[in-house]
């Protein structure tokens, strides 16, 4: 996959919300690496946007970033 953004330099966050924030970008760009068409992403946003399931499914790509990035941030312990 080719991409001129390096938008991953690290999985290390200095904040909790830095890394809530990194999860959600990663979540993001996972779905549109698989769904590459914008104009149909945008489309699908519609469909999506009342459905419960899909958002609980959405929340749940997020947070399992997100406990990546934590488990790499030591859980921000010192």
């Amino acid at each position: 996959m080719e991409n001129a953004e390096n938008y991953l330099p690290s999985l290390i966050t200095s904040t909790p919300i830095e890394g809530r924030e990194l999860a959600i970008k990663l979540a993001r760009k996972s779905i549109a690496a698989i769904q590459t068409d914008a104009e149909l992403r945008k489309k699908l946003r519609s469909e999506y946007a009342e459905d419960t399931a899909q958002l609980i499914a959405s929340a749940q790509v997020i947070a399992t970033e997100f406990q990546t990035i934590a488990a790499a941030n030591n859980y921000w312990r010192k």
